[in-house]
């Protein structure tokens, strides 16, 4: 094992969870934990801690909010307490209503389902891209998250490895060509690879510890 791969994998031990699972969802080609990672992306791509929006995610899970109607039949009162109790404090106002705008957005345009948006792009990432940042609050950011979390059960558009994650793999010392990593990886799925990569890239004591373990 040459010592970019030692590198790696020390990162994927510890760090290859993605959000979603992290959130408690098991991600498939469904609408409930599509629109699930869809909130959690929302969540994550404002300036708050990682955790702030795992645990957030969680809270309106269990809160019920687990689907466009659900969330849009909400009181906006009911989405703020549910981020409240997730943490989500700085901006509970504001995600209230775009969560609650956005739930109704996708029940207009695609009846909640985002495989529709899916089908609609038709492999285009990019088209994709410009459908799901018609959500509020979730934008450039948000999209990315969204798109790296999902690409495996939405394989036309994998390996999605974005600028976040290439900065994870020139943090670490690795290539920031996307085969490259993925061949590094091994079978390690892509969502997988793409989540250690992003935490390498917000923290760098999380790369200099895999580049300490590794040596």
């Amino acid at each position: 094992m040459n010592a970019q791969r030692k590198v790696l994998h020390a990162l994927l031990d510890e760090h290859g969870l993605t959000y979603a699972a992290e959130a408690g969802i098991r991600l498939k080609d469904t609408p409930q934990p599509l629109y699930r990672t869809l909130v959690l992306a929302t969540l994550l791509s404002t300036r708050i801690r990682a955790s702030v929006g795992v645990a957030t995610a969680r809270a309106l899970y269990d809160a019920g909010l687990r689907d466009p109607r659900r969330m849009a039949d909400a009181t906006w009162q009911q989405r703020v307490d549910a981020l409240g109790e997730g943490g989500y404090r700085r901006y509970d106002e504001r995600t209230a209503t775009q969560l609650g705008d956005g739930a109704r957005l996708l029940l207009d345009d695609c009846g909640g389902d985002l495989r529709r948006l899916r089908e609609r792009a038709d492999g285009d990432a990019g088209a994709l891209r410009a459908s799901l940042r018609r959500t509020p609050g979730l934008g450039p950011t948000g999209t990315e998250i969204f798109l790296r979390e999902v690409q495996d059960v939405w394989p036309e558009f994998a390996p999605y490895l974005d600028n976040k994650t290439l900065q994870g793999a020139e943090r670490l010392g690795l290539p920031k060509d996307p085969a490259a990593l993925v061949r590094l990886a091994g079978d390690t799925p892509h969502a997988e690879l793409a989540a250690a990569l992003v935490r390498a890239a917000l923290d760098r004591h999380v790369a200099e510890d895999c580049l300490e373990r590794a040596a």
